[in-house]
C-alpha cells in the first residue's frame, strides 16, 4: 500500500497521482451535481420546444 501523505489531498509518487478517498467522493460528489444541473437544463429547454 502507498503510504500518504498527512494533509495532502492528493500527492504525485512515481509517475501516478494519488488521491485521498475523500478527495475522490468530493470530486466525484461535484462532477454529479454538474450533471445533474446540465440534465435540469437540457431539460428545461427540451420543454420549451
Amino acid at each position: 500500500m502507498h503510504e500518504q501523505k498527512k494533509g495532502k489531498f492528493f500527492y504525485h509518487e512515481n509517475g501516478v497521482t494519488y488521491f485521498t478517498k475523500r478527495t475522490e467522493r468530493s470530486i466525484l460528489f461535484v462532477l454529479t451535481l454538474i450533471m445533474l444541473g446540465w440534465g435540469i437544463v437540457e431539460g428545461l429547454i427540451g420543454l420549451g420546444h
